[in-house]
């Protein structure tokens, strides 16, 4: 079977509801145990089992570096797989049940002293990203398998966008209710109980992911692959792939540190704790709205200028919200419409993906999706590392000690929630103006 040519992708059928919604919540089942522990894993390991925030802070950075070779080695494999379910599919069938039980395990640390809760903690966290490459790589190189056409690409992004929404609330606004209400008053045990849920909760949606979905352009089955390094050495030259990497790269450093900062900034610095339960799943909420809004404004001004606009709108928001600390009402009215407007490019991002494969495969005659897709999953992780372990580093630096938190800690916390989004959403905008538009990715094509 040989790729669909442009002209040929408009032909593509629709896809059905099901196999939509089973693609879209693959992203549920991913993303939800990775949500709550980017979400609350710092506050579980300094403040549940009292662990050393800068010896935290560095688990974290460590494990995401390991990524860096794990990732690659995941998507060069996976370019080479070929069986009776499909390139992708198999790695989803069989690291499902492991990832939902690591899970779970990261939730299980010993009273073994420090040190070796330490040990604990650095194993389960990289096993559990290096399972979270066997699956969520390929799961992420399926879209491109499922169809050539864009417009059913942006219909997937969304459904994704609608999963990864879903996933963030129940991580983030349902976790610590459910910890109370599961442990009875011992966040230990509650956290514990809370990952048995989610994780079954996940493993469910990666079984339907690979029963539902199914692959239907996977380029030439019997070509030969390139070898590793020219094939890196390709991506690299992939104008569209660098782009996508980078816009990732930028959102999940925020997205990881907006994560990280929320829970000890709505209690150190707003002095209101529930506003944790509000602040953190907001930002889903609003994603899974901009999972319906982005696809049209997409559509018709393009990934480029529906990603600038919805950009520019964030930053300005952002600049306002310190000026609104005072009044809850208003600081959460400026805090949804920021969320709202960044969602979009989350839908932007999935679509980018697919769409670096069909530059690919137009500038060098190969699509690759499996090392592409290994790319830009390692900037979803590294991203969330680093923007983890700058909190983690910021609060250590501070000398940030529960119970005793000195004024320099209440501002270094300060500075983090503000001063990070805009940085880096500035950095998205400038990132974003080199994404190659639609005529001159066609323009490519007609080139070769």
């Amino acid at each position: 079977m040989h790729a669909v040519a442009p002209r040929e992708a408009r032909q593509d059928r629709g896809l059905g509801l099901v196999e939509r919604l089973s693609y879209g919540f693959g992203d549920f089942g991913y993303s939800l145990p990775y949500n709550m522990v980017g979400a609350f894993l710092l506050y579980y390991y300094t403040v549940v089992l009292r662990l050393p925030a800068a010896a935290v802070g560095t688990i974290f950075l460590t494990a995401r570096l390991f990524d860096a070779v794990v990732d690659l080695g995941v998507g060069v494999l996976l370019d080479r797989t070929r069986t009776r379910w499909g390139r992708a599919r198999p790695y989803i069938l069989f690291t499902a049940v492991p990832y939902a039980a690591v899970f779970v395990a990261i939730f299980l640390v010993p009273d073994w002293g420090v040190n070796a809760q330490l040990v604990w903690a650095f194993v389960t966290f990289n096993l559990l990203g290096l399972l979270m490459s066997f699956g969520s790589i390929p799961y992420t190189a399926l879209m491109p398998m499922m169809t050539a056409d864009t417009d059913q690409r942006l219909k997937l992004g969304s459904m994704r966008s609608i999963g990864t929404s879903v996933s963030v609330i129940l991580g983030t606004a349902a976790t610590m209710p459910l910890v109370g209400l599961l442990g009875g008053g011992n966040e230990r045990n509650g956290f514990l109980l809370t990952a048995l849920v989610f994780g079954a909760l996940a493993l469910a949606a990666m079984l339907a992911l690979f029963r539902n979905c199914r692959e239907r352009h996977v380029g030439d089955v019997d070509a030969a692959p390139a070898p590793a390094a020219a094939a890196v050495g390709e991506m690299l030259r992939n104008r569209a792939w660098w782009v996508c990497f980078l816009f990732t790269l930028l959102y999940f450093v925020r997205f990881g540190a907006m994560l990280s900062v929320t829970a000890f900034f709505a209690i150190e610095v707003l002095k209101r704790p529930w506003m944790i339960s509000v602040l953190l799943p907001a930002i889903s909420g609003m994603l899974l709205l901009a999972a319906f809004v982005a696809p049209p404004i997409l559509s018709r001004i393009g990934i480029r200028g529906g990603s600038l606009g919805a950009l520019a709108l964030s930053l300005l928001l952002f600049a306002l919200l310190p000026f609104t600390e005072a009044s809850p009402i208003a600081f959460l009215a400026l805090y949804l419409a920021a969320s709202m407007a960044t969602s979009i490019t989350i839908t932007a991002i999935f679509t980018m993906i697919a769409e670096s494969v069909d530059y690919h495969e137009a500038t060098f005659g190969s699509r690759n999706e499996g090392l592409l897709s290994a790319g830009v999953s390692l900037a979803t992780k590294i991203g969330m590392a680093l923007g983890s372990a700058a909190i983690a580093y910021a609060l250590a630096y501070a000398a940030y000690a529960p119970g005793v938190v000195s004024p320099a800690a209440v501002q270094t916390i300060r500075w983090a929630y503000y001063g990070a989004p805009l940085l880096l959403l500035s950095l998205q905008a400038l990132c974003i103006l080199f994404w190659p538009s639609r005529t001159q990715r066609v323009d490519v094509a007609l080139q070769i």
